[in-house]
């Protein structure tokens, strides 16, 4: 399958553009100040970001909630691979074009495990908190989307565009 002139794992369908993402706010607007030369500036125009050197603020996140670990505790799990900043700076780049064979699907597989295990929590306990609904955000994925074949066509359809 192919989008955006790239070839795309059909199994990776998140909801959210990075743009989008950085426009509704996600980790606390701290992610990315330090490496946003490395992505188009227009994904920045209208994010909710810190300045470089300040603390993250909740309060631009989505859900004015934390909902995420310390970059030391990613490090210590090996789950930094290529990207030091984590899956989210892999996706942007994946989105970009850039693709690492065997990289792609680990970050694929965790990506799947992380919307399944969230959106089964939801649906189990019939409430939305607002620190997995941050996460969910966080792996690029609406919390009113269930993994279904038709929600990964919509949303495969909806990066197609942007």
């Amino acid at each position: 399958m192919e989008i955006n002139g790239v070839s795309w794992n059909e199994n990776f369908a998140p909801r959210y553009t990075p743009k989008e993402m950085l426009e509704m706010g996600i980790f606390g607007g701290k992610y990315f100040n330090d490496i946003k030369k490395d992505f188009p500036s227009e994904w920045f125009e209208n994010a909710k970001m810190v300045k470089l050197g300040d603390p993250s603020d909740i309060t631009l996140n989505y859900f004015k909630v934390k909902s995420s670990q310390k970059l030391s505790q990613w490090q210590e799990k090996k789950w930094i691979m290529t990207d030091d900043h984590g899956w989210v700076q892999w996706y942007f780049n994946y989105y970009l074009g850039r693709r690492l064979p065997g990289e792609d699907e680990i970050q694929i597989q965790r990506w799947k495990s992380v919307i399944a295990r969230h959106t089964g929590q939801i649906k189990s306990e019939k409430d939305l908190t607002p620190k997995r609904g941050q996460a969910l955000l966080q792996w690029s994925w609406d919390y009113r989307d269930k993994p279904t074949s038709e929600i990964f066509k919509k949303n495969l359809n909806h990066i197609n565009k942007n």
